[in-house]
């Protein structure tokens, strides 16, 4: 491998800013943002929307596809069984 083209890959800590769940993994992202984790070292922060704590997928809040397909839409519309 060629020196100096990777990024950096560090330790970071994502948090979710709808559920507050936060989480220390690698990345090569980086943030000016910093917080102190469990351990007592400081990382840098990364807010993001969703993650496993909040994504319906993984909660079980998933809402079920009633509209049905483009033919389901097109049945009704013009009231073919």
């Amino acid at each position: 491998m060629k020196n100096e083209i990777h990024p950096e890959y560090q330790k970071v800590v994502f948090l979710d800013t709808s559920s507050g769940y936060k989480f220390l993994t690698g990345s090569t992202k980086k943030s000016e943002e910093t917080v102190e984790w469990e351990d007592g070292n400081t990382y840098p922060l990364i807010r993001v929307e969703i993650s496993s704590e909040s994504h319906p997928f993984y909660t079980g809040k998933q809402k079920a596809d009633t509209a049905g397909g483009r033919v389901d839409r097109f049945k009704k519309k013009y009231n073919i069984n």
